[in-house]
């Protein structure tokens, strides 16, 4: 029988007005909302709602404020729905938001969690010395020869394996910027440098890692429901005991999303549903394997295309 995912974005999805439609509709989604607010002691609903975009696009802010979106969406599916996930994977801080649809984490710790997560690496490397890039039209082993050759010294490594032709590297800013250039000489259609503050998924990320894994201790974790594929390994876990290292490892590991996508198909799931603002995570999948049956939930219009898929028996 044909199973389903649900997989949940990380970074880069936010936008300013995110959820907004959907608490305005469903209490659940209001509740959700609420609940956030409470566990930050700050009002992360009007953040989402009304932005400034420049406050949003802080990492300590976005990462509550996508989870809390991704969430508020996953309860509206339950609510109005009733579909099920066999497995469930999350990009980056996606992984909590998988966690929290697992039951292995609360919504309260996690949304905790993503905040000091997010402060924790901005505070790692001083704004302006690292970065990251979106490598396009390059072979895996190509972009691991261009990050050795533009290093020279400095920390540069593949971060994201995001789907074919598109990876991302991460490392220090003038390393970043050799590779840039490098690029195209060595295959790349092009490189293009990304609007973030830090060097995620690099080893500049171990001692953010390290603070975090500190903070996972303090939280309680619970047996993982349903199967989360997970970043570092993309494997699906359910041993409860491994989800603080996978989270920690994964600060200053790549995200391996391309083959996290691949097995889950070969684990048997045709129905993909990305929950939380925008659709960046079936865009990748379509490139992977466009065959898949892809649904997103983010306000009431794509809620209504999944209800009419449920009647046509999708």
């Amino acid at each position: 029988m044909a199973k389903t995912a649900f997989i949940f974005p990380g970074q880069g999805s936010q936008y300013v007005g995110m959820g907004k439609e959907l608490a305005e509709r469903f209490p659940v989604a209001r509740a959700t909302f609420a609940e956030a607010n409470d566990a930050l002691g700050f009002d992360l609903q009007a953040l989402c709602y009304n932005g400034p975009e420049e406050q949003l696009k802080l990492t300590i802010n976005t990462q509550p404020c996508i989870l809390t979106v991704s969430i508020a969406a996953l309860r509206v599916l339950q609510a109005e729905v009733g579909w099920k996930a066999d497995y469930l994977a999350g990009h980056s801080l996606g992984e909590f938001s998988a966690l929290v649809a697992a039951d292995a984490m609360s919504f309260p710790d996690a949304v905790r969690m993503v905040r000091l997560r997010g402060g924790f690496m901005q505070e790692a490397v001083p704004v302006g010395v690292g970065g990251m890039a979106a490598v396009l039209g390059m072979e895996r082993a190509q972009v691991e020869a261009l990050c050795q050759q533009a290093a020279q010294g400095q920390v540069l490594t593949p971060a994201n394996f995001n789907s074919p032709g598109q990876i991302v590297i991460s490392g220090h800013m003038e390393a970043l910027s050799r590779a840039i250039a490098l690029a195209p000489e060595m295959g790349a259609k092009k490189a293009i440098p990304l609007q973030v503050s830090a060097p995620f998924h690099s080893p500049l990320m171990e001692t953010a890692g390290k603070k975090l894994g500190a903070e996972l201790a303090k939280i309680q974790i619970n047996d993982v429901q349903i199967p989360v594929v997970t970043n570092v390994e993309a494997q699906p876990n359910t041993a409860k005991d491994r989800v603080r290292d996978l989270l920690v490892r994964q600060m200053s590991s790549p995200v391996q999303w391309e083959d996290s996508m691949k097995r889950l198909i070969t684990l048997g799931v045709e129905r993909f549903v990305e929950l939380g603002p925008g659709t960046v995570l079936l865009g990748l999948l379509r490139r992977i394997d466009g065959a898949q049956g892809m649904f997103h939930l983010e306000d009431h219009a794509s809620l209504a295309q999944i209800k009419n898929a449920q009647i046509k028996g999708a």
